[in-house]
């Protein structure tokens, strides 16, 4: 989903300019939740690291798959603040429950 260009057609109400970005911000948030529930005792630098190089490569295999996508660098940046928020998501669940 993140490698494959996606039909933008904007006959559709929920298609809008950027809505690739929302994408990238929840499917990281999404995987930044699964991934620290999964490893609940894992430091926040390791975390950070580990999300942020599989954000990288998934820009960089974007532009080297020529699959109609291209690196863009709003994107890491929706990456990153996606998984940000899985992280502080399952910190806030993890201390209510």
């Amino acid at each position: 989903m993140l490698l494959k260009p996606g039909q933008e057609n904007h006959e559709y109400w929920f298609m809008f300019n950027g809505i690739d970005k929302v994408l990238h911000l929840s499917i990281f948030a999404a995987l930044g939740f699964l991934f620290i529930a999964a490893f609940p005792k894992i430091r926040f630098a390791y975390f950070f690291q580990i999300i942020l190089i599989y954000a990288f490569l998934t820009e960089i295999l974007q532009e080297e798959m020529h699959l109609g996508r291209s690196m863009e660098t709003l994107d890491i940046v929706a990456d990153t603040i996606g998984c940000l928020i899985g992280y502080y998501a399952y910190r806030f669940i993890s201390k209510k429950f």
